[in-house]
């Protein structure tokens, strides 16, 4: 019998920011390339957050892609896939989620089924078909709960800061700060769920895993939503006119960002040397961090246009105050790494693939 060749990237999510990154990249690099993906993201936030669009480019556009179009929940056909190519999967990214607090808090039933529960359907079925697969999980930053709030934080004009004493104050906080005694959300609480099921399936069984703790992931490819994806859902704010909401904090709350291109490549590089239950923080650092405020002026710079806001003084239950990713330990395994886009660097870029897909 002919060997097959072990060149297949299955990616969960495949129509997503993140999934279709990755779909592109690992394409690029010479692989085939399987995708999952239902279109949970418009049942989330309607029509305008589909993915549908994205998934027809990914079929048009990469050579031999196949697109499976199950629920991750199915664990039938879930099997059933990964048996088909079990001699051919050389790494699975599960980017598949629901993403948003306020819909967790909405129907926790159906979040933990999608983040939690699916995942350990997957990691179940790889380390039945595919044991020795490089499994990587795009987890969140909300892991941590609102343990950053608890920070020295202090209020400036345009966002809040922590103290310059701070160890945290250069480069961010790093893996080191816990995920216990705090408050998650329920979208937290899922995703903390399946970023120890990662990291278990990794120290327990050998498998090699790693869960990537993400900050604000952007890029001219996110179908933005109000409710999921600030940075792009505000330039396209600001192209459309339409009315942005701030949520609480005086809208002084501090993200940093990372164009979803540069995490794909954090995610290549843990490929060609991984580890097993590995967990990373994956944000763009101080450089590309912000407020609300603030992304509301640079984009107003950017696009040349107002930008029509109103305020909602309360805040989401375990929302961050202030969030900048320490990425210090991925460099340190991986010092070919690096990412150099600056936060207005990224809003341009945004603005650019959004005008050009008017």
């Amino acid at each position: 019998m002919k060997k097959k060749n072990r060149n297949l990237a299955l990616i969960t999510g495949a129509g997503g920011l993140i999934g279709s990154e990755s779909a592109r990249f690992f394409f690029g690099k010479g692989f085939r390339v399987l995708g999952v993906d239902n279109d949970m993201r418009r049942a989330y936030f309607g029509r305008e957050a589909s993915v549908a669009g994205n998934i027809k480019l990914l079929e048009d556009e990469l050579e031999g892609y196949r697109h499976f179009g199950f629920d991750l929940r199915d664990t039938g056909k879930l099997n059933d896939l990964l048996e088909e190519y079990a001699g051919e999967i050389a790494i699975i990214i599960h980017a598949a989620a629901q993403p948003s607090h306020d819909w967790a808090a909405a129907d926790p039933l159906t979040d933990f089924a999608v983040n939690a529960s699916s995942t350990l359907n997957l990691l179940e079925t790889a380390r039945k078909f595919v044991p020795g697969t490089v499994f990587i999980y795009t987890s969140t930053n909300k892991v941590y709960g609102d343990t950053p709030n608890s920070l020295p934080l202090r209020e400036t004009e345009s966002r809040w800061e922590i103290e310059s004493s701070h160890r945290f104050f250069e480069k961010g906080v790093d893996e080191s700060m816990s995920i216990d005694q705090s408050l998650h959300s329920l979208f937290g609480a899922s995703k903390v769920s399946a970023d120890i099921l990662v990291q278990e399936y990794g120290r327990y069984y050998g498998m090699k895993t790693a869960c990537f703790r993400c900050g604000c992931i952007t890029g001219p490819r996110h179908a933005a939503a109000e409710l999921h994806g600030f940075l792009s859902y505000l330039v396209k704010c600001a192209l459309s006119g339409r009315r942005y909401t701030v949520i609480g904090y005086k809208g002084k709350q501090v993200r940093d960002n990372l164009l979803a291109e540069d995490l794909v490549s954090m995610f290549w590089h843990f490929f060609q040397k991984p580890r097993s239950g590995a967990v990373y923080n994956a944000g763009g650092g101080r450089k590309t961090s912000c407020s609300v405020m603030e992304a509301i002026r640079i984009c107003e710079k950017v696009t040349g246009r107002k930008v029509d806001f109103t305020y909602s003084d309360r805040s989401r239950k375990g929302d961050h105050i202030w969030w900048i990713s320490d990425t210090g330990k991925f460099e340190k395994d991986y010092p070919g790494w690096k990412t150099e886009s600056g936060v207005e660097d990224i809003v341009r870029r945004i603005y650019a693939g959004l005008k050009g897909m008017k």
